[in-house]
């Protein structure tokens, strides 16, 4: 944590809101990254409910620099933007927010931080078929970067929610050019989609804490050459990624896209590298047993 007899009138502020929001490890994790590259910022975090005065707040303090936004305000706080990006218009939340001399900026970055940990993982994505399982916020973000930034095979997507498969699959189909597929998400369907699929991409809450026990998928539908990644975190490996490692497949943390999402979202902030591998190991420490 930045000394605060170090704190000056041109030291650059930058918070993480949501609510609740006292189990947010961004401030820990921005902290340690400002603190380590000697940089005039602070990061502190607030729980937020009138999100439009929060952000009137931001406009008029010239030091604030930048936000990270979390549940529940990704998707309503776009419409108080100066700026977003069409993929993000197109995702329908963001979760960055830039504050360049009263003017909002807003983006995501937990797409881009899912496809860099796909790339980081040496896992081929072109022509491939992928699986994804939910339809939710993480499923959309992730969805709409790989159509856009990727030549896939297909997109299959499966989700007990009727209405939002829809709505995504519709999104996706009007938006991106990649092949979808979509159907509600039963013990057949699964089964069948698990034969084709070559990634698999985990995008609900099941298997999260406190249900670690849980598992979307029997260990019974994995093949060897299959890709597995899981959004999912805490637990650091979840017994998805624990079964498919022990079935011989390649598997991706949670844990990657959290934490390059959170240097995307720094760099942006400071407009400097991010300092990643102190960044990871803030995030391992504070899930760590």
């Amino acid at each position: 944590m930045k000394d605060i007899r170090s704190i000056s009138p041109s030291t650059q502020v930058c918070s993480v809101i949501g609510n609740p929001i006292a189990h947010s490890l961004s401030p820990a994790i921005h902290n340690a990254a400002f603190l380590e590259l000697d940089l005039d910022f602070v990061y502190v975090a607030h729980r937020v409910e009138d999100v439009k005065n929060a952000l009137a707040g931001m406009r008029a303090l010239n030091n604030f620099r930048g936000m990270s936004v979390t549940i529940p305000h990704k998707t309503v706080i776009i419409k108080y933007m100066d700026e977003v990006t069409e993929v993000d218009r197109s995702i329908g939340s963001i979760n960055t927010v830039i504050n360049e001399h009263g003017k909002l900026l807003g983006f995501g970055t937990d797409g881009p931080g899912a496809l860099k940990a796909i790339i980081d993982a040496g896992v081929e994505i072109e022509g491939k078929r992928v699986l994804m399982l939910g339809s939710g916020g993480a499923a959309r973000a992730i969805s709409f970067t790989l159509a856009r930034n990727t030549r896939l095979g297909e997109l299959s997507i499966l989700d007990v929610n009727k209405s939002m498969l829809q709505q995504l699959s519709a999104d996706l189909s009007a938006g991106t050019d990649v092949f979808i597929k979509s159907e509600l998400l039963t013990d057949k369907s699964l089964g069948l989609a698990m034969e084709n699929a070559d990634i698999i991409l985990h995008c609900t809450p099941i298997g999260m804490q406190p249900n670690q026990d849980a598992s979307l998928i029997p260990a019974g539908l994995f093949r060897p050459e299959q890709v597995v990644f899981d959004v999912v975190y805490t637990p650091l490996e979840t017994k998805l990624l624990a079964e498919a490692r022990s079935c011989g497949l390649k598997v991706i943390s949670g844990i990657d896209m959290f934490v390059n999402q959170a240097v995307l979202q720094f760099e942006r902030f400071t407009g400097v590298d991010a300092p990643v591998d102190v960044m990871r190991r803030i995030v391992m420490e504070r899930l760590g047993p």
